[in-house]
């Protein structure tokens, strides 16, 4: 069906792909696995139209193929399901799917449109509302409408993009149903996910990338997490962290019917109340939009509640400012590391100094000590394993995961009573995300308090001590690890 042959890729400074070949045959899930820079989205944007090859070929169904743009992608027939839906909240679902169907001007017959959405949506089990508005779909129903753009306008070949990142285990499982579905009558699919049992669980064959260039070929049968995780890495990975018993201490976050409005000025958290002990991580589990942002900035003082309590070591700080929370005790590493955490065009020293620039140690008589700066960032670099030229060098300029590192070395050498983490390994690479699990474990090690939020439920299972669920800003439920199944706590993220 597709073939991609010794696909090669420039940026300046940059070989992203480096004469890849790839292929996808018809009735088949072939999965695209690697780390962030890895190349994968690269190769999909050349598929795609979105940028042009600088050598190599493409041939579809045998012939060869010139992809200048999108249009021309989805002319051919592949279509592309992005992580990050590509709808008009307040059109209909037959509205959005009938965007950009004609070229000549001529409105699109809606009601033809949304006949044939119906007709589509009941043989692939794409159950969904034509006649609805997408900003009232749930996420999962969301996703169902991109699938179904797709469909209508015949794509043979698809390419998901980290299609399950907003899904509960449950709408998951539903969602693979429909994908083999989808193979099954003759399509192509190409998966791209850092799931590594999703990508088994699904997967005909899997494709390695690392650095730009094929690390490897195997396919579900041949292989393991273990396995798929070091040819991703190129050395051996720890995917879950060692988590040694420990003896709770006494409850050094406590909350207590915390009410926030978001920000639509609607109730997003609603009369909240949890403790979380010394030596403990509580992990927050949720589908994204319900609460858990608002609730995060509530703790860190960046967003005024409008009822309840926050308690930190038996401070009250609901209300307090992000300077009074953080001299009480609490670090914070936000979701939005380039928004909230770090400031790109900082270097990497001042970004480590942020909050402690008018300590004593630094700073003297109103000047600061660029030389103590300087060197405890050294220090810290060195400590936190943070791959960087200096510590001159501007923060922007780092990936992901090395961003997430000086914001957690910031955080954690300030000695806090309470960690909240929010998304911590969100956008980072494998490597990246094993050793902040790490550093999280040592800080419960410690005697910190830890909140994780994330909509990653791997992730809250594997550090989490205690699992509560978010639902339309509520806690829905709460346990002990050892009582949480995925699907059990799948139907608590979907408010049963």
């Amino acid at each position: 069906m597709l073939e991609m042959r010794g696909i090669t890729k420039r940026f300046p400074g940059v070989l992203a792909n480096d004469h890849v070949s790839f292929d996808v045959r018809a009735g088949e899930v072939h999965t695209l696995l690697g780390e962030n820079g890895a190349g994968k989205s690269t190769l999909m944007k050349i598929l795609f139209g979105l940028y042009r090859a600088d050598e190599g070929e493409i041939l579809f169904n045998g012939k060869p193929l010139q992809i200048s743009s999108p249009s021309a992608a989805i002319a051919a027939g592949i279509g592309m399901i992005h992580q990050h839906f590509m709808l008009v909240p307040i059109l209909t679902v037959t509205e959005n799917v009938a965007l950009g169907l004609s070229s000549s001007g001529l409105r699109p017959d809606l009601a033809d449109v949304e006949d044939r959405v119906r007709a589509l949506a009941d043989e692939y089990g794409l159950q969904v509302d034509p006649r609805a508005e997408v900003w009232q779909l749930a996420v999962g129903e969301r996703q169902r409408v991109e699938i179904l753009k797709a469909l209508y306008r015949e794509a043979r070949l698809l390419v998901l993009d980290e299609p399950t990142a907003v899904l509960t285990p449950q709408e998951v499982d539903d969602f693979f149903v429909t994908l083999r579905k989808l193979a099954e009558d003759g399509r192509g699919l190409i998966f791209i996910s850092h799931k590594l049992h999703e990508v088994l669980a699904l997967s005909d064959r899997i494709t390695v990338l690392r650095d730009g260039r094929v690390t490897g070929h195997t396919t579900p049968a041949e292989t393991s997490r273990q396995q798929l995780a070091e040819m991703m890495v190129g050395r051996p990975v720890k995917l879950a962290p060692d988590k040694p018993e420990v003896e709770f201490g006494e409850a050094r976050l406590t909350i207590h019917d915390l009410s926030v409005r978001g920000d639509r000025d609607h109730t997003a958290v609603d009369g909240v109340s949890f403790e979380v002990r010394a030596g403990e991580i509580l992990g927050i589990a949720g589908v994204s939009g319900n609460g858990q942002r608002e609730l995060a900035e509530a703790v860190a003082g960046l967003r005024p509640p409008d009822q309840g309590s926050i308690r930190l070591d038996g401070v009250e700080v609901a209300g307090a400012s992000p300077r009074e929370i953080r001299a009480a005790g609490l670090a914070y590493v936000p979701e939005e590391r380039m928004r909230d955490g770090a400031i790109g065009a900082f270097t990497v020293s001042e970004n480590l100094m942020l909050l402690d620039h008018d300590s004593p140690a630094y700073s003297r008589r109103g000047w600061l000590d660029l030389g103590s700066l300087n060197e405890r960032a050294e220090q810290l670099v060195e400590r936190f394993a943070v791959k960087t030229p200096s510590v001159h060098t501007a923060t922007r300029s780092l990936s992901g995961g090395n961003i997430q590192k000086v914001i957690l070395a910031r955080e954690i050498t300030s000695g806090p009573a309470v960690l909240l983490a929010a998304q911590p390994t969100r956008g980072v690479d494998i490597g990246a995300a094993e050793y902040i699990h790490h550093q999280l474990v040592e800080q419960r090690g410690a005697g910190t308090a830890i909140v994780v939020i994330s909509e990653d439920l791997d992730e809250v299972l594997a550090l989490a001590d205690r699992v509560a669920v978010m639902f339309e800003g509520r806690i829905v439920g709460v346990a002990d690890r050892a009582d949480c199944t995925p699907e059990g706590l799948g139907l608590l993220m979907a408010g049963g």
